[in-house]
């Protein structure tokens, strides 16, 4: 049995929650991502992120834009439980999967009042087409503090290391 996830949206569901977010003057902050295994650097970056708005949308990578970013290895998790896990987690208003290598379309159709990523990005290291979406719709960047250590790739890294005996 697959548990409901209401915060898991549409696109066009996540369209509608913007407009109402945007009538009521709230505002809404944007992030994306693969989070495949949740780890504390990712909870400390959806926290932050949520601090700077009212509502926090995630974007996730669909299971094949994962495969296409990261390999035939990944995602370790399904994209219907990595949405499980993120809207476990109260700073989350709502989580739209989204199957491209970029974000455009979303944040075009989400036009968002921020968007958040973690402090090892910069405005340079932003995909060239994300960024120049972003600033059409006049959203403010933000990179937020990195919590050195904590990586997807590192801590499965170790679980192979220690055979899986950790």
């Amino acid at each position: 049995m697959q548990p409901e996830n209401p915060k898991l949206l549409t696109l066009e569901d996540a369209v509608e929650a913007r407009a109402a977010l945007r009538r009521t003057g709230r505002r809404l902050v944007l992030t994306n991502g693969v989070f495949d295994l949740l780890h504390p650097g990712h909870l400390y970056s959806l926290a932050a992120a949520r601090a700077l708005g009212d509502a926090l949308f995630v974007a996730i990578n669909s299971d094949a834009s994962v495969r296409a970013l990261k390999g035939p290895t990944r995602p370790i998790l399904s994209e219907t439980e990595r949405a499980y896990a993120l809207g476990a987690l109260e700073c989350v208003s709502g989580i739209v999967v989204f199957n491209t290598e970029r974000l455009t379309a979303e944040i075009r159709a989400l036009a968002p009042d921020v968007y958040a990523k973690a402090g090892d990005y910069t405005l340079e290291t932003l995909n060239p087409e994300e960024r120049a979406a972003l600033e059409a719709c006049g959203a403010d960047i933000q990179f937020l503090p990195f919590w050195e250590g904590f990586s997807t790739t590192a801590l499965i890294q170790k679980i192979r290391e220690s055979g899986g005996a950790l």
